[in-house]
């Protein structure tokens, strides 16, 4: 049982962090804009990885599916850590690196459910 709260928690926590950037994304948010004219996929990878996100968060939320969407959501923020830390900067138009730190808690919070559902990572329809 205590797993199974642990799992939730991380599952809404990605799914919070990855929802609330959507707004900014798929709304065309200057910040959001910046961003993705900085590393040259404006406005396609704007676009792009606000569809892959929402894509990850509906499989996070779906018990049977969260390892797909934690797989999916941990690559996604692989590439936001990656951006930052080679050409965005940690700290992105005077953010104070919050932007940085919500990819690594939900780059955290992935691995945590990869751990956690483990057993099901090659069979994502598996019951038990």
């Amino acid at each position: 049982m205590k797993t199974n709260v642990i799992t939730w928690i991380l599952r809404l926590i990605a799914s919070v962090i990855l929802l609330q950037t959507l707004y900014f994304k798929f709304s065309g948010a200057p910040e959001s804009i910046y961003i993705f004219s900085t590393l040259g996929i404006e406005p396609y990878g704007r676009i792009g990885s606000g569809i892959a996100e929402l894509i990850a968060v509906i499989l996070i939320l779906i018990p049977k599916t969260t390892s797909l969407g934690a797989l999916g959501g941990f690559g996604i923020m692989v590439g936001a850590i990656l951006s930052h830390l080679f050409i965005l900067g940690i700290e992105v138009e005077g953010d104070g690196g919050l932007l940085f730190a919500l990819a690594v808690i939900t780059l955290l919070c992935c691995l945590g459910l990869l751990y956690l559902e483990r057993n099901k990572m090659f069979n994502p329809l598996k019951t038990k």
